[in-house]
């Protein structure tokens, strides 16, 4: 029973920060939307701080489960993506660079709530301190990590709506055609890649560089700064 009880209470550090980093991410890009000229994400009830309204059941649910159950070295997710009628932006390139990177500038937002949260962190008994303090670390890592690995140039991740926001229209448009199959290149050469090469003996560690390297010196850079 006790195993149980400190299982749960060991998850809840994770799925709290979680829940808030993907919510409040798919949020912001809603409320930038709406900043300039698209209600689509009102209208259809994603402005909401409900966790519930932003789920994915594999991006929120699945995939952060099999990662704590794997006792993986990091932990990552989604959120459902708030859906947004760019042509409706005005003006049409600074709105979608806004509303792109409402939801990486939410996450550092969130990595320096939990910095100064860790720095002033009230005295209570050393159990709930205990539980805290993992928690707010545990925040500040995967909100730096939900950042870089959304601001990779690649769509349709916030990254490379930006690169196509500022691209010449020609580079714009093989961009914008990349939105459906984007995705699939990120996975495998993030993930698959790396399978692949271990199999053959060769450490070809993409994530790591692409993404827990950057997402390392953001954390020191912010800690610097607010701690």
């Amino acid at each position: 029973m006790n195993d149980t009880i400190d299982l749960i209470i060991s998850a809840t550090t994770w799925i709290i920060p979680v829940l808030l980093a993907v919510t409040l991410h798919e949020a912001a890009h809603g409320f930038a939307a709406k900043l300039f000229g698209d209600d689509t994400a009102q209208r259809m009830g994603r402005l909401s701080l409900n966790p519930i309204r932003h789920i994915d059941p594999v991006g929120t649910v699945l995939i952060p489960g099999l990662l704590l159950v794997t006792a993986a070295p990091f932990l990552f997710g989604y959120a459902k993506p708030v859906p947004v009628a760019f042509h409706r932006l005005h003006p049409q390139r600074l709105g979608v660079i806004g509303v792109a990177i409402a939801g990486p500038a939410t996450n550092v937002a969130l990595a320096v709530a939990s910095i100064l949260l860790l720095v002033w962190l009230p005295s209570f008994s050393p159990a709930v301190n205990d539980w805290l303090s993992t928690m707010l670390n545990q925040s500040l890592w995967l909100n730096c990590i939900l950042a870089v690995f959304n601001m990779l140039p690649i769509p349709p991740l916030d990254g490379g709506r930006v690169l196509t926001a500022i691209s010449p229209m020609p580079v714009a448009r093989v961009l914008a055609r990349m939105e459906k199959t984007g995705m699939i290149i990120l996975i495998g050469l993030v993930f698959l890649l790396p399978y692949v090469t271990t199999q053959l003996g060769i450490d070809l560690p993409v994530f790591q560089w692409l993404v827990l390297e950057p997402a390392n010196a953001l954390v020191r850079l912010l800690a610097d700064i607010f701690a």
